[in-house]
């Protein structure tokens, strides 16, 4: 690996952990099965959150704070105001609401699932890692755990287990593009970004994938210098005002050491020279 990818791979590895995506996705359904926590019009299940600005997920982080206010011990209030708090950035908070989750409800794997994702967004990666082992059982195997166990291992370099948590994953939910994605990312934190799309591609092309899917996918094809194909995937789907964000995010991270223009280069003359 070259030190400019080595450089853009660990700014990956920082907007990943920022923005949860490896957990986020892996652990998508944990805390939405059985809850219909709602908050007026504005939808708050995994899915739809990823589609909200940012002036929306503050409305949703206070009306489901509000309602973790009035009642701390309830299961499902609990789950939800963590997931927001954490794609709100607020990560220390997340983990703080979640410790009081796993207090009541000690033995519940979704509870522990998803205590396990605020540990790893909040730096805790063993402390992740056991929780989430602990969260499985080996005579019912959650595949979202072993995705979840893989985005972790992801984050602490050690890719190999990882991959391999997430084919097993795969072979209890096939073709489940969330993990497909994850699988992807994989490949990203190691600077296998050829390899990273054609993951990426395959999850968006599911019948299930959501539009946090194909924004992964923009990305790796951003990373790539392809950036007018990405803006245009990144534009599917979403609002004018949720499109622009995601393009400016896009920018303000390859622009970082300029390094789209190293990773243009480099892939430029890594190409055959025409016959």
């Amino acid at each position: 690996m070259t030190a400019s990818t080595h450089s853009l791979t660990r700014t990956i590895g920082l907007a990943i952990s920022t923005a949860a995506v490896l957990l986020a996705v892996a652990l998508a359904g944990c805390a939405t099965k059985k809850d219909a926590t709602t908050t007026g019009s504005i939808p708050v299940s995994a899915a739809s959150l990823g589609t909200l600005s940012a002036g929306q997920l503050d409305d949703v982080e206070r009306s489901v704070g509000a309602a973790y206010e009035r009642n701390p011990k309830d299961r499902n209030t609990g789950l939800r105001y963590a997931q927001v708090l954490g794609m709100t950035g607020k990560h220390t908070q997340a983990l703080a609401v979640m410790r009081q989750v796993v207090i009541a409800s000690p033995s519940d794997r979704e509870v522990l699932a998803a205590y396990g994702k605020a540990q790893a967004a909040a730096g805790q990666l063993e402390q992740a890692l056991e929780t989430i082992r602990r969260a499985q059982t080996p005579d019912r195997p959650d595949w979202r755990l072993y995705s979840a166990e893989g985005a972790v291992l992801d984050q602490l370099g050690r890719s190999d287990e990882a991959r391999q948590k997430y084919r097993m994953a795969l072979d209890a939910q096939p073709s489940e593009p969330t993990i497909i994605s994850n699988l992807g990312m994989s490949y990203v934190l190691t600077g296998d970004l050829r390899t990273a799309e054609t993951y990426m591609r395959s999850a968006a092309q599911q019948p299930a994938a959501d539009s946090r899917v194909r924004q992964n996918l923009a990305l790796v094809v951003g990373l790539q210098g392809r950036f007018a194909e990405a803006e245009e995937i990144a534009k599917r789907e979403l609002s004018q005002q949720q499109a622009d964000a995601n393009v400016t995010y896009l920018r303000s991270m390859l622009s970082q050491q300029n390094s789209w223009a190293k990773l243009a280069d480099k892939d430029a003359k890594a190409k055959p020279a025409a016959n």
